[in-house]
């Protein structure tokens, strides 16, 4: 006898109320039979089911009772809808929450419901173009993760083909809308970003998870080598103070602000992967900024300069045309 079709029994007999056993065979899609065994198990269980002989009877809850298959606290279930209802866009999430909205009792049903409309996720930037690129691996991973089962990942890095490696999969972690999968490689722990994943493909055997791990703990030691690249150069500016508002929002929290120099300008550090990022990442602000140091962004700045220049500014003057001698 399967726990689920009792459970799937009792959902639907606190939802009617009172129910026959041909109704609860219909829903099942099981025998009279077995319906009525599957309720003489509730009873038999403990749970306050009884039956009611002749004309009008059938099955009932003792005296309308409800049962809170969840065991959480008004305060929990909130706290779940709130989260689980902006993201019920597929029908698999959208069945799971009707599914537990049944199980809960009457009094924690509508906070539950309300709960799941107070808030919503926009899946687009301000461009109108999606933040988080379709990943249509990232079933088949999850499955991954939580069967852990071994892999073979095929993965296209930026600007590389497509490569195909033996993975462990051990997590699925979403960072501004992107999503990555971490896995033990042999080279150590590594990220993939979901997006750029082109097959998986279970091996059948069990995934090697390191004793201890903690996917957050994991998570965070390796989105901080990632971001010690992001600040691997730091260059001091000086900025007209209009412009460190427009600054502050382009680099944004890779930036802090100094004091106000003697000429009126502000002084600024900001960080960057490397100095030809950063010199195109200021290159933006035109006169408005000027880098003090290091001499390498410098360097790329009147590179870009001359580039653009060279591209947009006025043609070289041709000088006066050439003398010609008497004929």
């Amino acid at each position: 006898m399967k726990a689920d079709r009792l459970v799937a029994a009792l959902l639907f007999l606190q939802e009617r109320g009172r129910v026959t056993v041909p109704e609860v065979a219909a829903e099942l899609d099981v025998s009279e039979r077995t319906a009525r065994r599957d309720l003489e198990a509730l009873a038999a269980a403990g749970i306050p089911v009884y039956a009611q002989r002749g004309r009008g009877g059938g099955w009932s809850l003792v005296g309308g009772a409800r049962t809170n298959l969840t065991g959480l606290t008004a305060d929990e279930i909130r706290a779940l809808f709130l989260v689980a209802g902006p993201l019920a866009t597929t029908p698999e999430l959208r069945t799971t929450l009707r599914k537990l909205v049944q199980a809960l009792p009457a009094t924690l049903r509508g906070g539950a419901e309300a709960a799941s409309r107070a808030a919503a996720v926009d899946g687009t930037d301000w461009s109108r173009n999606p933040v988080t690129a379709e990943a249509p691996h990232r079933a088949a991973l999850q499955r991954s993760v939580v069967d852990g089962t071994r892999i073979r990942l095929g993965y296209a890095g930026a600007g590389k083909p497509a490569a195909v490696r033996l993975v462990d999969p051990l997590g699925l972690v979403a960072k501004a809308g992107v999503e990555y999968l971490v896995a033990g490689t042999e080279k150590g722990l590594r990220t993939f970003r979901l997006s750029r994943v082109t097959s998986v493909e279970p091996t059948g055997e069990p995934a090697h998870r390191p004793a201890g791990f903690d996917l957050a703990t994991a998570w965070r030691e390796l989105a901080g080598a990632m971001e010690d690249r992001l600040y691997a150069v730091t260059a001091r500016a000086r900025v007209e103070p209009g412009a460190v508002a427009l600054l502050a929002r382009l680099s944004g929290g890779r930036l802090r602000v100094g004091g106000p120099l003697p000429d009126g300008w502000t002084e600024v550090w900001v960080d960057g992967p490397a100095p030809r990022a950063l010199a195109a990442h200021l290159s933006g602000l035109g006169a408005r900024v000027e880098v003090l140091e290091p001499p390498e962004v410098r360097e790329w700045l009147a590179r870009l300069g001359a580039e653009l220049t060279g591209l947009y500014g006025p043609p070289p003057d041709p000088g006066p045309p050439p003398a010609t001698g008497p004929g």
